[in-house]
């Protein structure tokens, strides 16, 4: 199976997309499956595997949980996980018959805190990252024996798929290879946007500033955190 394991909706602060279309985009892209891991949530994940009436594609419920080690992604999830400590998060999702993902290692995190004895995954491909960074947590896998995952932490629906991991045995979780292909970053001009307002298209521009803005405020609830 090819599964793309990185993945938000809607229920993430900083991306709008929604389950039908998401699987809809998956499945055009060859992929036989998708992990949803929203920031601190299953909410997503429940609902596009709710969404899903195609017993060919597999949808893995996770969250992406903010530890004070960085981010963990949990999945085969059946709750929600409400530690937030490196340590008590990688119990809880093991606590539910979960795996744990040790997510981009080099951005956002602190290693020092990582207890690698609870980790079953490094994501050693994330489509959001540098080929340096993905590089470096290739080889962090490598130096505590474990295996690797690709996601592509996916936010927007023309980076699905660009993460994809190959898993012989799904209860088990037997990943066989890996691969990653890098987002690219595009900024919007004035130009730009007066070409879309021209061309009807202010509806992507929209989608944009609210995305922006459901961002702002969560950081504002937060204390500036995050």
């Amino acid at each position: 199976m090819t599964i793309d394991c990185h993945v938000h909706t809607r229920r993430s602060h900083d991306s709008l997309m929604t389950p039908a279309r998401i699987l809809a985009t998956a499945k055009a892209r060859g992929l036989d499956g998708i992990v949803v891991c929203d920031h601190d949530t299953i909410r997503g994940g429940v609902e596009v595997r709710e969404a899903n009436d195609d017993p060919a594609f597999t949808v893995i419920v996770g969250a992406e949980i903010a530890t004070d080690a960085g981010d963990v992604t949990g999945i085969f999830l059946t709750r929600e996980v409400v530690a937030r400590r490196f340590a008590d998060v990688a119990r809880e999702i093991r606590g539910q018959g979960g795996k744990v993902i040790l997510n981009h290692p080099y951005r956002g995190h602190d290693l020092s805190l990582v207890d690698f004895s609870l980790v079953d995954f490094v994501e050693a491909g994330n489509g959001r990252v540098s080929e340096r960074d993905n590089g470096r947590a290739l080889e962090l896998a490598r130096r505590h024996g474990l295996p690797v995952v690709a996601g592509s932490d996916a936010h927007l629906y023309a980076e699905i798929g660009n993460g994809r991991t190959e898993v012989a045995d799904l209860g088990s979780f037997t990943v066989t290879g890996c691969s990653c292909s890098l987002a690219r970053k595009r900024y919007v001009t004035l130009s730009q946007y007066v070409k879309a307002v021209k061309r009807g298209s202010v509806r992507v521009f929209v989608a944009a500033t609210i995305v922006h803005v459901k961002y702002v405020v969560r950081r504002i609830l937060a204390g500036g955190k995050g």
